[in-house]
């Protein structure tokens, strides 16, 4: 993590600046971070679906997975403008 510029030094552009930056690399790591709880989200079906196993259907049966693979695989983005990430 890179350390705080001299923030004495800097004009008010410059600190809006650095906050836009910084709010940028915030979206990228939310949206890095959303990425892998879908992954984990699939695989933790996945190791249900064979724990749980009901005539060879498994609870992903349902589920859109080629989807989701498109946008776990960064083959396709969900629409994610406008929305905050809380968590």
């Amino acid at each position: 993590m890179e350390p705080l510029p001299d923030l004495g030094s800097l004009s008010d552009d410059d600190l809006k600046q650095e906050i836009d930056k910084l709010k940028e690399q915030e979206r990228e790591i939310s949206y890095q971070r959303r990425i892998l709880h879908g992954k984990i989200d699939i695989l933790r079906a996945e190791l249900v679906a064979r724990l749980q196993k009901d005539g060879g259907k498994g609870v992903l049966e349902n589920v859109d997975v080629d989807s989701l693979t498109a946008i776990l695989s960064g083959k396709s983005a969900p629409n994610i403008e406008g929305n905050e990430s809380t968590g």
